[in-house]
């Protein structure tokens, strides 16, 4: 018996020490990032546009560049998302095309976002002869698409078989029984995947290097490379120069 109690408080204390150091390392990051981004933040960051070498300024044209990429990517992503994850649970059929589709959905879930920017580098800026907003846009909605598709396939799946059946039983056709019974059963899933997907995607830095690329410039045309806080926190990271450096804290 003294034995069993041994173990059991062994392994209870190895369990709360473990979650002790998981807290620790989160806290000691965040309170990294907030100390050395709260020492220079002023409201140039959001009044002036990325500066030169050595120079002061802020980061106006990359956090609206970012704003105009993560929204264009998620308005393309979102209905073909849901579409397709419509399809998967209401009208696929049960054979291996279905499953297949879903396997390879799980595939691209789990793929690296630089391997997604390669292949839109290829697909989109090879033959379009330039890197640009729309490529990158297309990059970020591509990395959001999968998490979609398989959270509306699984909230739809939950819906009560009975709620489905009554909407049939009044003589709605399947389509509406799907947009005005199913979609509001399964809505806040389906809102909560959307939102997870803007938050991965908002983040992302290797496909917008091979996409969008940066500039300097405060620009709003998506035919041309855009600046973005991804990269360009990763260009200001890495440089010498103290008042990138600075900058690059102040928006972690």
């Amino acid at each position: 018996m003294n034995k069993r109690k041994l173990k059991n408080g062994l392994f209870l204390g190895f369990c709360g020490l473990s979650a002790a150091f998981g807290v620790f390392v989160l806290a000691s990051i965040l309170y990294t990032l907030v100390g050395e981004g709260v020492k220079g933040i002023n409201l140039a960051i959001f009044t002036e546009i990325t500066p030169g070498p050595g120079s002061h300024g802020g980061l106006k044209n990359a956090l609206i560049g970012s704003l105009m990429l993560t929204t264009t990517g998620i308005l393309i992503a979102a209905p073909i998302g849901m579409l397709a994850g419509t399809w998967l649970a209401e009208a696929a059929p049960d054979n291996k095309v279905a499953e297949s589709l879903r396997f390879l959905n799980g595939m691209l879930m789990s793929a690296p976002s630089i391997l997604v920017g390669l292949f839109v580098y290829a697909v989109v800026v090879i033959p379009t002869g330039g890197y640009s907003g729309w490529a990158g846009a297309i990059a970020l909605a591509v990395l959001a698409l999968p998490v979609i598709v398989a959270s509306t396939e699984e909230m739809l799946r939950l819906v009560p078989p009975t709620l489905k059946e009554a909407g049939s039983g009044v003589g709605a056709p399947k389509w509406r029984v799907i947009t005005q019974l199913s979609y509001r059963a399964a809505g806040p899933g389906i809102i909560t995947a959307i939102l997870l997907s803007i938050a991965r995607i908002s983040g992302e830095t290797a496909p917008l290097l091979f996409t969008a690329l940066n500039s300097s410039f405060m620009t709003t045309d998506m035919s041309k490379p855009m600046a973005n806080l991804p990269v360009t926190i990763y260009q200001f990271a890495m440089s010498p120069y103290t008042s990138w450096q600075e900058l690059a804290w102040q928006v972690h």
